[in-house]
């Protein structure tokens, strides 16, 4: 007989395969249960919700599956599904990647990680709450998915700066005995601007279990810092509802071994103010990328502003998105020199014929960008597409009803609840166009302000946490490749607890007395008034309130 521990062990070698044969012959049951359309559909949303969070396949090929089991299964048929894959979002998302690594070739992220890190200092909560903050303001004006674009390059960068490289970060992170015994290791600082955080002490050299245990936290603080800008981003304007999430890492040993750090962190920022010193004036090419950076904010937040007419007025309504502008501005990026051009040159007969180099070349950009993500993005609008074509989530929505009989307030948790729940497999979008009509009949049902559930609902889509496809700056912090979809469960669930209850809590305070949801309002009182009708005014309140 096999050994019980041994036979784990195989167990646990072959979970992928195992998970990817028994998951889909659990969730069949659903085909029988769920009425036929919407069952089918509600199994391809779980299969791939467990394949994503497994692994068992590799995200990308996960994201693929709408493409054959949709048709296959009759939910929706390939000409609609394949279009998903390459939306106008996609191309966004596709601009704010290239433009990223524009960003990257010419060097600029290090230069403006430097200058952050010379103006906050080096301590690694008040890093991880400049970055936020950055991101957070950033992303009130930007999209979201171009701000977690354009802030991870320099996050990275940043972290280079104070624990080096990651490999032998993740190196030291093993726990490893030592057969020759020599249990002292030096820590030494890297080239460039990567110095190591824990530098060597001259008088006690650390043991490997102490460069371990460093190694393990400052790896708590990488991925602490990696994943606070999408949520920075996400949350937008509010970046204090993630302040404790992405710190609690911090909490643990900062206090101990205080003098020993300050030593390395003043060596650390001599290193920086050093690094930061020889990158000299700033280049052509970094000033060219700067500039177009600039522009290209500019233009995103004056297309259609709403409270002024935005330069798409100038073109057929409704032809322009933020799309046109991203490929606009990295088409550029491919043309433009890297080197000023000068007219001496045309005249000069000895000056040399030295080659054009653009700002950035489409060899560099097909190799920096992750294109995987860019199917796994179109998995996710492709699942939303099913969901609601499937008529799924009305179906969803039906199993909302027996919230009338709930207290109001306790119908505003288990609301936004299910919506932060639901948003992590469909695109936020989606989500609440799918669900606002069945919220405001709920709500006109129990005779409350529809506002006071629909507001709470909305901001709730935003608190797509736990998952790498949930929402594009999630995929972006996945596709640094330094996070692994447990990281972003485990720290998106305390995210989303916390979001929910903070939701909760406004929306019975201040919110009150800001939307007048105590009154039930006129727009809301005709009974022959439906509630796809209350949904659009509820909209329209909204957008104009914030």
């Amino acid at each position: 007989t096999m050994d019980p521990a041994k036979f784990s062990r195989k167990l646990w070698g072959a979970r992928k395969q195992l998970i990817l044969m028994l998951a889909p012959l659990l969730l069949l049951p659903l085909l029988f249960v769920v009425p036929p359309k919407e069952g089918k559909c509600l199994y391809v949303v779980l299969l791939m919700a467990v394949y994503w969070c497994t692994e068992a396949l590799p995200l990308a090929v996960t994201a693929m599956l709408p493409v054959c089991l949709f048709p296959t299964m009759g939910i929706l048929p390939s000409k609609k599904v394949c279009p998903q894959y390459f939306l106008e979002t996609n191309f966004l998302f596709l601009s704010g990647l290239v433009m990223a690594s524009a960003i990257e070739e010419c060097g600029l992220h290090r230069r403006i990680a430097l200058k952050v890190l010379k103006i906050v200092g080096v301590k690694p909560a008040w890093l991880i709450l400049g970055m936020m903050i950055t991101s957070s303001f950033l992303s009130m004006w930007l999209s979201n998915t171009a701000t977690t674009a354009m802030m991870l390059p320099i996050a990275n960068a940043i972290l280079e700066s104070l624990f080096g490289n990651l490999e032998t970060l993740k190196e030291n992170c093993k726990d490893k005995s030592d057969p020759e015994g020599d249990s002292r290791v030096k820590m030494h600082v890297l080239p460039c601007e990567k110095q190591v955080l824990t530098t060597e002490n001259t008088s006690e050299q650390k043991n490997l279990e102490e460069v371990r245990r460093e190694a393990e936290y400052q790896m708590k603080v990488w991925k602490g810092f990696l994943i606070s800008i999408p949520y920075a981003a996400s949350i937008g304007g509010t970046a204090t509802l993630t302040g404790t999430a992405p710190n609690l890492i911090l909490v643990g040993q900062l206090k101990s071994k205080h003098d020993e750090r300050a030593a390395a962190e003043a060596k650390a920022k001599a290193v920086i103010d050093e690094d930061y010193k020889k990158l000299g004036p700033i280049k052509f090419a970094e000033g060219s990328i700067t500039f177009l950076f600039i522009i290209f904010a500019v233009l995103l937040f004056t297309r259609d502003p709403k409270f002024v007419n935005g330069w798409s007025v100038f073109f057929t309504k409704g032809y322009v998105s933020d799309a046109v502008t991203g490929v606009i501005i990295i088409s550029i990026l491919f043309f433009f020199p890297s080197q000023c051009p000068s007219l001496r040159w045309w005249f000069d007969s000895r000056a040399s014929n030295t080659p054009y180099v653009p700002l950035l070349s489409w060899r560099k950009a097909q190799e920096s960008v992750p294109w995987n993500i860019i199917l796994l993005l179109g998995g996710g609008f492709a699942m939303a597409k099913g969901c609601e074509e499937s008529g799924l989530a009305v179906w969803i929505g039906n199993h909302l009803q027996p919230l009338a009989q709930v207290p109001p307030a306790v119908a505003v948790i288990f609301i936004t609840a299910f919506i932060a729940c639901f948003t992590e497999f469909a695109s936020n979008t989606a989500t609440i166009i799918i669900f606002l009509p069945v919220i405001a009949e709920l709500a006109i049902r129990v005779n409350v302000n529809p506002l006071y559930f629909m507001i709470p609902a909305t901001t709730g889509c935003s608190y797509a946490f736990m998952l790498p496809v949930s929402t594009p700056p999630n995929s972006i912090a996945f596709a640094s490749g330094h996070l692994m979809v447990k990281d972003m469960v485990k720290t998106g669930f305390v995210m989303n607890i916390l979001g929910i209850l903070c939701v909760s809590l406004a929306v019975n305070t201040w919110g009150l007395h800001m939307f007048n949801l105590h009154t039930y309002p006129d727009w809301a009182r005709p009974l022959n008034a439906s509630s796809a009708t209350v949904a659009t005014h509820a909209i329209a309140t909204m957008n104009m309130t914030g």
